[in-house]
């Protein structure tokens, strides 16, 4: 009798310090503390003598994941499989699914996909997630073409960030095509989903389109949102509205504004000559007390490049390590070397170009020999064109211009030999092209 007494007076204790520790894992794993999450599970499972809530599986579940402990999530696997957890618990099954598909294979994300009894939206939406993220989409879009229950916005998201990144054919139009899907289908577009099409309306200069994100964002105030308002002034910038990545800057708060966002409207400047506006910038970035990265230096060289601003462009190579610790790359090295070259300090550039400590890039060499086709400089010119043949033996463009070079004093004969060369290592030259911008009526 004291015995059942003794347990009916401690099942309470033990429920309160379920409840606590399921919140304290909570924490943890929201605050992305996943060693302390699982020392807490393990202490649970050893400690408490009663059966632990699914919803702590799925925590650490998420924890196994980032921390990528495949023995410890098999066997929880086999844990919820003999418990039965899995037949009627859609956010438990898609854990294991995200776990699979990152830290297994998507061969076994996608057999226990098949394996899953009730698959509703979540776990649809997980399997498509995978795929998307690891590029296969195709297989992506095959299995929402397969889905028997409703979709939602989570369904198309992933699916639209995919193709907004992908180098295949029409990806881009096909990106705005489930966009448009998502639309028809009265689903309301998150912040998640006009971040994913953003790249997509870039890469075509879809104007019309990253203007109707930007209205959308607008009313359903998510347009103050950093990663969004950045993505905004990148995008109109690259499409030829600075007046628009300025009034976007502007609005926002000053303290949302990261080194992102003002690294966002420095790079918009440079891309239209602006040099002297991203300079300006630049030095507010500092005032402002953000330090700047190594893609402010970037967009203020490119800036510098632009405008042959070369004192500019050494003051502020100078600065990245000496002020703020940034080691330049070879992004900046061909910048510095670009704007050296346009200014005709040929020598300068090629010393540079000697004194890298990283690998020289076909930018760095290429900018030095189009620079010694202007100012008629052969001896650096075959010095490059040597250089450039190594790094890029299939660009046909770097033989041709050697070859004008040599044509221009009257070389012909090595002019000939060139095109010679060029031919007999089957470099083919690529036919022209052009692009407009792609308007939605």
């Amino acid at each position: 009798m004291a015995s059942c007494s003794s347990f009916l007076n401690s099942a309470p204790t033990n429920h309160q310090r379920l409840l606590s520790m399921t919140k304290l894992i909570t924490s943890h794993v929201n605050q992305s503390r996943h060693k302390q999450a699982l020392s807490i599970f393990h202490n649970m499972h050893s400690t408490l003598y009663m059966s632990l809530d699914p919803h702590v599986f799925t925590l650490v579940l998420k924890s196994c994941t980032t921390l990528h402990l495949p023995h410890l999530a098999t066997s929880i696997h086999s844990h919820l499989f003999k418990s039965s957890f899995l037949e009627n618990n859609p956010f438990l099954s898609s854990s294991l699914l995200n776990f699979y598909g990152h830290c297994i294979s998507l061969n076994s994300a996608h057999q226990l996909f098949d394996e899953t009894p009730h698959r509703n939206i979540i776990v649809w939406n997980s399997i498509i997630a995978l795929y998307s993220r690891s590029q296969h989409i195709t297989t992506a879009i095959n299995l929402f073409n397969l889905m028997n229950v409703p979709r939602n916005e989570s369904t198309f998201n992933p699916i639209i960030a995919a193709l907004s990144l992908s180098n295949q054919n029409n990806a881009s139009f096909k990106a705005i095509n489930f966009y448009r899907k998502m639309i028809e289908l009265r689903l309301k577009p998150t912040l998640i989903t006009l971040l994913a099409l953003l790249p997509a309306s870039v890469s075509i200069a879809a104007l019309n389109l990253i203007k109707e994100i930007h209205g959308y964002a607008i009313r359903n105030d998510i347009d103050w949102h950093p990663q969004l308002s950045s993505g905004l002034i990148e995008a109109y910038g690259r499409c030829g509205c600075l007046m628009n990545s300025r009034k976007v800057f502007s609005k926002m708060r000053e303290c949302d504004k990261d080194v992102v966002v003002w690294s966002s409207l420095i790079s918009a400047c440079a891309l239209h000559g602006e040099a002297k506006e991203a300079l300006e910038i630049f030095r507010e970035m500092e005032v402002s007390g953000v330090k700047p990265d190594g893609i402010t230096f970037l967009g203020v060289l490119k800036a510098c490049s632009h405008a042959w601003l070369v004192d500019e462009a050494l003051y502020c190579f100078m600065r990245m390590h000496k002020d703020y610790g940034v080691e330049p790359n070879s992004e900046h090295y061909s910048c510095l070397v670009d704007v050296l070259s346009r200014c005709g300090r040929l020598y300068e550039a090629y010393e540079v170009i000697k004194g890298m400590p990283v690998k020289v890039t076909a930018k760095a060499w290429g900018a030095l020999l189009g620079a010694c086709r202007n100012y008629g400089e052969l001896g650096l010119a075959e010095i490059a064109g040597k250089a450039l043949a190594e790094v890029e033996p299939d660009n046909a463009a770097n033989y041709v211009l050697l070859a004008k070079i040599y044509a221009s004093i009257g070389r012909q004969d090595e002019a000939d030999r060139m095109i010679r060369e060029m031919k007999e290592k089957g470099v083919k030259t690529r036919g022209g092209s052009s692009w407009v911008v792609h308007s939605e009526s």
